[in-house]
């Protein structure tokens, strides 16, 4: 079967900058942060850039494959299959930006909170359910591909045999009334 990619997943153009102003946040609260804040617009916007550059998220119809990081750079191959949730969080600083984080919990991870976080997905709406909906597709295929044939397939079966073998019957006969 092959695992054709269904859709891609684009990011906030602002995503960056939500990044920034956490982390400005983050490192204010300090005293001794104040003066890393000098350091933090350049280096993070760099960062920032290169980060979200490195992200990616494809939907195929078997798996969700996840790219992400900087310096060491991880991808995340999950199948649809073993998805068991996938949850929107929405801090206040998110909503100033309008981003949502979509968190991807799936079936024996080990350890407490979501395999994958993914920040500021464009419509994430739209590719949550795209991704349910890819997974719902999965599982009907699957359990027909298990499900044991019906009476009525088999009734149907063993007629279509039956007459085949009627067919060979008859050119039998024919073949040895006209000699």
């Amino acid at each position: 079967m092959s695992d054709k990619k269904q859709v891609s997943a684009h990011f906030h153009t602002n995503l960056g900058l939500y990044w920034l102003v956490s982390g400005a946040l983050l490192i204010s609260v300090s005293v001794i942060g104040i003066p890393l804040l000098l350091l933090w617009f350049p280096l993070g916007i760099w960062a920032t850039r290169r980060y979200i550059a490195n992200m990616s998220a494809e939907l195929t119809e078997q798996k969700l494959i996840v790219r992400k990081g900087l310096l060491t750079r991880t991808e995340n191959t999950i199948p649809l299959d073993k998805i068991t949730d996938m949850a929107l969080i929405q801090g206040p600083i998110m909503r100033l930006f309008g981003l949502h984080k979509l968190t991807v919990e799936t079936a024996g991870q080990s350890g407490t909170g979501a395999l994958i976080n993914l920040v500021g997905v464009v419509d994430v709406y739209h590719f949550r359910e795209q991704v349910l909906t890819q997974k719902s597709l999965l599982n009907q295929r699957q359990e027909n591909a298990t499900q044991p044939p019906t009476l009525d397939a088999l009734f149907v079966e063993n007629l279509q045999q039956i007459n085949a073998t009627l067919l060979r019957i008859e050119q039998v006969l024919t073949s040895h009334s006209s000699q």
